[in-house]
């Protein structure tokens, strides 16, 4: 463990989205399909099959350059209506439908009031010396607003994520863990 510790936060994939639906739907599909429907998955994986480039991007980057506290994972997925959960986190086909009910909007709290809950977790165990990254969209309120009220300086973003697509910001991200290079890290307005 590190004495300052950097969790990544990573917006969650479109459970609404075709790719979730495949998933979501009557039969089983793909082998991911079934796995949920058997046991479960870890969410990094499911949201990565849902969001394809830019999920794998983000989860590449936070696995290669997290730094877990003794309380925390260094990779946690924003999950609507569950807060924040490792990306290990095993989930079975009922709990990815309970999540897809939730929307990803300021305005309802079943996404709020949890995401808040472990922030405020979160902020307590860092203390001073934690930094929280945020990787996902930074153009709306719908992450900063609940994180940045409880995190305050030590939510950061990637710089580098101003003016780009979710495409672009995965393919940078992949490029960045392979070569080991690390994003600069800026506060948000």
């Amino acid at each position: 463990m590190t004495s300052r510790p950097k969790i990544f936060l990573l917006s969650p994939a479109n459970c609404s989205g075709k790719r979730a639906g495949y998933l979501l739907g009557g039969s089983p599909g793909s082998p991911l399909a079934m796995r949920l429907r058997s046991g479960g998955a870890p969410l990094g994986e499911v949201f990565t099959y849902m969001s394809a480039l830019y999920f794998r991007g983000k989860l590449a980057y936070a696995g290669a350059f997290a730094q877990p506290s003794a309380d925390w994972d260094g990779v946690q997925v924003i999950v609507p209506g569950r807060g924040l959960c490792p990306a290990s986190t095993i989930v079975g086909i009922d709990d990815l439908r309970e999540v897809a009910t939730v929307e990803v909007d300021l305005a309802d709290e079943r996404y709020t009031t949890p995401l808040r809950r472990d922030a405020c977790r979160l902020a307590r165990s860092l203390g001073k010396d934690g930094t929280v990254v945020l990787l996902g969209s930074v153009a709306t309120p719908k992450y900063l607003a609940p994180l940045g009220d409880v995190l305050g300086k030590r939510l950061r973003y990637p710089a580098a994520f101003v003016g780009l697509g979710d495409m672009s910001r995965g393919s940078l991200m992949l490029r960045c863990a392979a070569e080991g290079r690390e994003l600069e890290y800026v506060q948000p307005s």
